[in-house]
């Protein structure tokens, strides 16, 4: 459960009555920080990139927002309701 006042670390939006934290370097990669996010937002991250690569190029949420896929989920997600859920697709590679 979450507080109603406290917003995403990625999209901003409200949080809802689910939130999970994110570790914005990953805890593989030694980092310690989390943040709270929707658990929609959280899939989207580990969708669009590794652990590895979330640490070596996007360790901050202003690089992970840059980041191509991320900046087109975070445009469609932008007038959801905070507790909206879709499946999250990992693109072919």
């Amino acid at each position: 459960m979450s507080d109603a006042a406290e917003a995403c670390a990625l999209c901003g939006r409200p949080l809802g009555r689910r939130a999970e934290r994110h570790h914005v370097v990953p805890k593989s990669q030694g980092g310690r920080e989390t943040v709270p996010l929707h658990p929609i937002c959280h899939r989207a991250i580990h969708a669009a990139a590794g652990n590895k690569e979330l640490a070596r190029i996007y360790p901050t949420l202003d690089a992970l927002r840059a980041h191509p896929e991320i900046a087109a989920f975070l445009r469609w997600i932008a007038g959801k309701p905070p507790d909206f859920h879709a499946p999250t697709r990992r693109p072919r590679r």
